[in-house]
């Protein structure tokens, strides 16, 4: 079996679930390619009873200085294989952009 970080079962445990390294890479290259937007990072990943939900930032518009493209936050929703099945943007902030909280 390969694993082409798209939905493919070579890093699935024995019971059918992706292992979290795998979950985030599927995540975000699944998310990358529906987008045409270059992933930047996983952010959050949580399992849920039906599979799993992260956080992926991505670069929706490369500017020059890097510190004024436009990242976007999706939450996204995968299935026990690790098979996107939801993505909603959540947020849109310029990169350089730190949260207070």
């Amino acid at each position: 079996m390969t694993d082409d970080s798209k939905g493919g079962t070579a890093d699935a445990t024995a019971g059918g679930r992706c292992d979290i390294a795998t979950v985030m890479r599927r995540a975000s290259g699944q998310l990358a390619d529906l987008l045409r937007c270059e992933p930047g990072s996983v952010s959050a990943v949580k399992g849920t009873g039906e599979g799993w939900s992260a956080d992926v930032e991505v670069v929706e518009l490369e500017k020059v200085p890097d510190t004024m493209s436009v990242m976007a936050t999706y939450h996204v929703e995968l299935d026990a294989e690790g098979r996107l099945v939801a993505y909603e943007r959540v947020r849109r902030y310029a990169r350089g952009q730190i949260d207070r909280r």
